[in-house]
């Protein structure tokens, strides 16, 4: 199955990149038991939890490539990945009511997916060769964009606006990359540093609830 992970990823498919594939299934198949969560909070029968899981895990990287005019889509080449999404959704439903021991361990692999999906954002746009702006565009477009999806089909306000830093680490971790990058860093030491960093900084913030200034208006325009 990794053989054909790998070809999604050519020519990025590079000894740097064999912990960011199997990370990467871990972080679709985490993030699709997530989106299973959040519709069965919302009552949502089986085809439902379905979807939202499959939304959850592909739908950062389906609009990234929409984005950007990268076709084919990944998933469309590759149906075990959507095997893999929707099977991990269902099983949720069989495995939810021992979620809540699991919660430290569900939120180190979201922190690890997030970063993953952040480098290999990044790294789908510098093959294109677009701007430095986009490059970042694409990497937190990866990272964030499938839990959006999940929360504005829930019908609730995504909580990557109004919780712990996760967006910003995932903007960290893209500006970091191209930093390293341009500084001439060996690739396989640049990969591997912002996902230390990238993951440290998310559990820190995490850990002690860092949180970006908000905004609150309240005021009546009539």
């Amino acid at each position: 199955m990794l053989e054909s992970l790998a070809l999604v990823f050519q020519p990025l498919a590079t000894k740097q990149f064999d912990l960011l594939l199997v990370i990467y299934l871990i972080a679709i198949t985490t993030e699709a038991m997530s989106g299973a969560l959040a519709a069965g909070r919302r009552n949502m029968d089986i085809f439902g939890v379905a979807v939202i899981a499959f939304v959850t895990a592909l739908g950062g990287g389906t609009i990234r490539d929409v984005v950007l005019g990268n076709y084919p889509i990944g998933w469309t080449q590759h149906p075990e990945y959507v095997y893999l999404v929707v099977l991990a959704g269902l099983a949720t439903i069989l495995l939810a009511r021992f979620m809540h021991h699991m919660k430290s361990i569900f939120l180190m692999l979201d922190a690890m997916g997030l970063v993953a999906f952040s480098l290999i954002g990044c790294n789908v746009a510098l093959q294109l060769e677009y701007p430095v702006v986009v490059i970042i565009m694409a990497g937190m477009i990866t990272g964030i964009c499938g839990g959006i999806l999940r929360d504005v089909l829930c019908n609730q306000l995504p909580v990557i606006f109004c919780r712990e830093l996760y967006a910003s680490v995932s903007l960290f971790v893209c500006i970091l990359f191209l930093a390293m990058r341009s500084l001439g860093v060996d690739a396989d030491l640049n990969t591997l540093l912002c996902f230390v960093l990238g993951f440290g900084f998310r559990m820190l913030a995490l850990r002690f609830s860092w949180k970006l200034p908000t905004f609150s208006y309240q005021q009546r325009w009539d």
